[in-house]
């Protein structure tokens, strides 16, 4: 994670734009998370993701954590470097 972008552009299903604000990036066993939060929405939501790039990608590639321990031990992560957040 050379360059920590400030932003990241989900697409749905229904091909709408979902804007993800990075609050905070760590890197755990060689992969990198990003923790992240809505910008575009009245609610706030955040998730953690995981970076499933390869190498020969030329952007970065992520996919929301939703594996119960490995949300977890990010999760507690991200608590230490962020005193003020909750996750569930």
């Amino acid at each position: 994670m050379e360059n920590r972008p400030n932003e990241v552009v989900f697409i749905t299903d229904d091909n709408e734009e979902v804007v993800f604000q990075v609050i905070e990036q760590t890197r755990l066993g060689g992969v990198d998370y990003l923790l992240v939060s809505t910008t575009d929405t009245d609610e706030e939501e955040a998730l953690i993701l995981k970076d499933v790039s390869e190498p020969t990608d030329l952007e970065a590639i992520y996919d929301i954590v939703d594996d119960e321990e490995e949300f977890t031990m990010a999760a507690e992560i991200f608590k230490q470097l962020i005193d003020d957040i909750e996750l569930y």
